[in-house]
């Protein structure tokens, strides 16, 4: 086993949960288990610590009036509970982990007063998850489009977020982050927001009409392009000018056709 093979091994064993109690891990005897374990904690309270205070950042304004801080669910024992199948940077743990600070901070008292935590919650609880997951760290020219005259049957990117808001979310937000002594309103109003990743990891959030919707909801890599515009209701100039946003965003990606 080579330095590098060693290397990776030490590194996915902090990282991956599962890998490090299966057979072919133990096997290696690289580490002691209980010093390894007590470090690997150590790292996934630090990484998801660094991802609630950013994605759950409005929520952390709002502890002045909940109570409840997203990041102090590390601490308990359901964040415990987990780590032993956690694998840091994964979308199920970052699902997981969004998910226990959600219940956290809705459960407080103090959330009545705020009527549009739970569409709140549920936004930033998207922007974790669509974040999470592999990314493309470097081109190698592989990438499918338009360029190589390949480009047929759109299809919904994994991990693609939209969201049925029953308030004008976007609005209030950047009110939360200036100064407040009251909790700024949002106004009551249906909103549809998309979230998308590219596929390098840039999160991008938009406001979803009902061609954006449509084409998202029915994009599964089997259609074509008249089939998927008949079936949203589009003319082919539309449909062709909604995937191009769409694919810019990382919401849509092409695969070729069979």
């Amino acid at each position: 086993m080579s330095d590098r093979e060693i290397q990776d091994s030490v590194i996915r064993a902090l990282a991956d949960g599962p890998y490090r109690a299966s057979p072919a891990w133990r096997g290696l005897a690289l580490a002691d288990p209980t010093r390894l374990e007590r470090f690997a904690r150590f790292l996934a309270r630090h990484f998801y610590h660094e991802r609630l205070v950013h994605f759950f950042k409005y929520s952390r304004v709002l502890a002045r009036v909940t109570g409840r801080h997203p990041e102090a669910v590390l601490q308990g024992g359901g964040f415990d509970a987990l780590l032993s199948m956690a694998v840091l940077g994964s979308r199920d743990t970052a699902r997981d982990v969004a998910a226990l600070a959600v219940r956290h901070v809705h459960s407080a008292s103090a959330s009545q007063a705020i009527p549009y935590l739970s569409d709140l919650l549920e936004y930033e609880q998207a922007m974790m998850i669509v974040e999470a997951g592999p990314r493309v760290w470097r081109d190698d020219g592989a990438e499918l489009g338009a360029e190589s005259g390949e480009r047929s049957l759109p299809e919904t990117v994994q991990g693609t977020v939209l969201l049925d808001l029953a308030y004008d979310l976007p609005a209030v937000l950047p009110k939360l982050l200036q100064p407040w002594t009251e909790v700024p309103p949002a106004s009551p109003r249906r909103v549809k927001l998309l979230v998308a990743r590219s596929a390098h990891g840039r999160v991008t959030v938009a406001r979803a009409d009902a061609a954006v919707a449509s084409v998202v909801e029915l994009a599964d890599g089997r259609k074509t392009l008249p089939e998927l515009a008949r079936e949203a209701g589009l003319r082919a100039a539309d449909l062709e000018a909604t995937l191009a946003g769409l694919a810019d965003l990382g919401a849509v990606r092409f695969a070729t056709g069979s």
